[in-house]
């Protein structure tokens, strides 16, 4: 757990760039737009993915200088792990696509891009206007840990507890949402590498600011340029299923979807 202190003023939030370069180019020009300094801008892992950037997209985050915690493909990467760590069902089709994907962001990263991931921390945690928040990736407990919109409050709740945090924000799950209950405010910003599984090609991320005394945030998207990136990694043969879903907004499977979840897909996300 890396403490950041205090934190004040506009934060923005997101995570799964996933090798995208042309999302991370895009929520930049946004962040300019919207004033928030990279103090205040945080990513909850999985800077590497599923597309064909690998090396330029940790390139250009380094120069950034923004905060962000390891996600389970930068754990497995520094660890010199033999697959990404997203503990896909056995034999399923995310298996077999991470047997592509994974091993070409391998082969296509420095040795320096891989020496920095070593020094990003599992968690942060930092105060916001008299709340203590917390940033994990899946849970405080798994890095792979897939927490839904619909995963019951009580293990939620557990997290709350053992970091005495009063906001946790989370990644690695691919789909934006909140869940506030008992003055406790679990708080997913959806990643900018690939669409929500909506049928639209937007992406996410979060603004979180202090509105009239109370804490505000407002989950938003965006689109890029999906066409290039789809072509990108069609031309390295990386997964067609994932570079269809850059243009579809539909995911190919929902194997990690709890039944919720997948009764959604295709339906466009509204806050």
């Amino acid at each position: 757990m890396k403490d950041l202190g205090t934190l004040e003023g506009k934060l923005l939030l997101f995570g799964g760039v996933y090798s995208n370069l042309q999302a991370l180019e895009k929520l930049m020009k946004l962040a300019g737009e919207e004033g928030v300094e990279p103090s205040n801008i945080i990513c909850t892992g999985d800077i590497v993915g599923y597309c064909a950037q690998p090396e330029e997209t940790v390139n250009l985050f380094r120069e950034w200088g923004v905060h962000a915690i390891a996600g389970n493909v930068e754990q497995n990467l520094r660890e010199g792990g033999l697959d990404c760590g997203c503990e896909f069902k056995e034999g399923g089709r995310c298996e077999s696509f991470a047997k592509n994907w994974y091993p070409y962001a391998q082969v296509n990263l420095s040795q320096g891009s891989v020496d920095w991931m070593e020094t990003l921390p599992l968690n942060l945690s930092f105060h916001y206007h008299g709340k203590r928040v917390v940033v994990v990736h899946g849970s405080y407990y798994f890095i792979s840990e897939y927490i839904f919109r619909s995963t019951p409050w009580s293990i939620k709740q557990k997290n709350f507890e053992d970091t005495k945090a009063d906001i946790i924000v989370a990644g690695h799950c691919g789909l934006p949402f909140s869940d506030e209950q008992n003055d406790k405010l679990w708080l997913n910003p959806g990643v900018i590498g690939m669409p929500a599984n909506d049928g639209t090609p937007r992406v996410w991320y979060a603004i979180m600011d202090k509105v009239n005394g109370d804490i505000y945030f407002e989950h938003r998207s965006f689109t890029f340029n999906a066409d290039y990136t789809h072509d990108l990694m069609m031309r390295k043969h990386l997964p067609d299923a994932y570079a269809e879903t850059l243009l579809t907004g539909l995911w190919d499977n929902n194997e990690i979807l709890p039944r919720e979840e997948t009764e959604r897909q295709g339906e466009a996300i509204e806050f």
